[in-house]
């Protein structure tokens, strides 16, 4: 129990490590509090998302649509939880999200390399 929550909170903080990143270089926000609570919101959104489309994924045909809907979905709800955290706008929140992404891609490939973590990243999506 205790490396899934030591495992959840390096997740989180990678995950929120990146948005931060995205915030400083797009919008010029420098708290990486606030990129802690927008990568939990972002993850318990897409969470919601993709469990709710996976309820439907067991019925042929529609579960493959389902599954590549989910994706989408919470990817778009997850650029919308950074657009509504941060000002920009849906332009600089897909910025945001690019370079969180790209952040947090490095410093996963980084500790892997070293064999530190799996990796993983909570907040991130497809990572």
């Amino acid at each position: 129990m205790l490396d899934l929550l030591i495992g959840f909170v390096v997740s989180l903080l990678i995950g929120a490590f990146g948005i931060y990143v995205g915030a400083r270089v797009i919008v010029d926000r420098d708290d990486y509090e606030y990129a802690v609570l927008t990568a939990l919101v972002g993850a318990f959104v897409w969470w919601v998302i993709t469990g709710v489309f996976g309820l439907v994924t067991w019925i042929p045909l529609l579960g493959d649509l389902a599954s590549v809907l989910a994706s989408l979905l919470a990817l778009l709800a997850w650029v919308y939880v950074i657009n509504a955290r941060y000002p920009g706008g849906w332009g600089k929140a897909i910025g945001i999200g690019v370079v969180a992404w790209l952040a947090v891609w490095v410093v996963l490939v980084v500790l892997e390399s070293f064999e530190l973590i799996e990796a993983s990243a909570i907040g991130i999506p497809g990572l």
